[in-house]
């Protein structure tokens, strides 16, 4: 089963990260959640931070291991939250399980195909020789050849971690992301739809969600609404936790 970090009591609200990403990216925000009166739920999704890895990994791979984690911690119905990748996650997870969803909030995704567009993050990734035990700084200048920028190099380096004292490595699973480059931008299957409450938000910088997209959302969510947060790209979450914290408090109170 996938690894979490569970906050506060109440309703159960599920947060799931986007590609690369973990859990721990959601904690200042999941803990803010959990003060309003939720079960916070920050999922790993499979291949990602402290879960297991697995050869297989597709959204239908993804959705199970969410239908799993909520079966295992008898949760009959929750709040689903989804980044990018999680946010596809957590629509696919809707529209296949909709009595099992509360309300559904998705970030800076649309439900159409994107083509792939992490190659050089992930030629950056694997072009870092663990076997030379570079330090931190070592493993920054590397990625730097291939992600200029530093807040996503930062992102990225969120998932070292100490393997044994002096052996650094990636929690994720790399070879996995490099195996199945095309399925993370998969479009929801076209005939697949979910009635509940449902809420886009779309970070103001960030050309994720554009306005072509507004029909298929509608076909795909039709008691959905559009919220742009200022001042925030595609992380919008961490750009501009203030407003996209209260986009999302708005929306479940509703």
């Amino acid at each position: 089963m996938v690894y979490s970090k569970v906050e506060g009591s109440g309703e159960a609200f599920l947060i799931l990260h986007g590609f690369l990403g973990m859990s721990d990216n959601w904690k200042s925000l999941g803990i803010k959640f959990a003060e309003e009166g939720f079960e916070v739920h920050m999922l790993d999704m499979r291949n990602h931070g402290r879960s297991f890895h697995s050869d297989a990994f597709t959204y239908t791979d993804m959705v199970q291991d969410v239908k799993d984690y909520m079966d295992a911690n008898q949760l009959e119905e929750a709040v689903v939250l989804g980044h990018s990748m999680g946010g596809k996650v957590a629509m696919q997870f809707a529209v296949s399980y909709p009595e099992r969803v509360s309300k559904l909030i998705v970030a800076d995704i649309s439900p159409r195909q994107y083509a792939p567009h992490h190659q050089e993050i992930l030629a950056g990734l694997s072009a870092i020789d663990f076997s030379l035990k570079p330090s931190r700084a070592e493993v920054d200048e590397v990625l730097s050849a291939y992600v200029p920028d530093s807040g996503t190099r930062q992102f990225l380096m969120k998932s070292l971690y100490w393997v044994e004292p002096g052996q650094l490595g990636f929690r994720f699973n790399l070879k996995a992301f490099v195996d199945s480059q095309e399925v993370i931008g998969e479009a929801l299957p076209a005939e697949m739809s979910f009635e509940g409450q449902t809420l886009f938000l779309k970070g103001a910088n960030s050309n994720y969600i554009q306005s072509k997209d507004e029909e298929l959302i509608l076909k795909h969510f039709p008691n959905s609404s559009l919220v742009e947060i200022a001042n925030a790209g595609h992380w919008l979450h961490a750009e501009n936790p203030k407003d996209f914290f209260s986009e999302v408090v708005r929306f479940l109170a509703l």
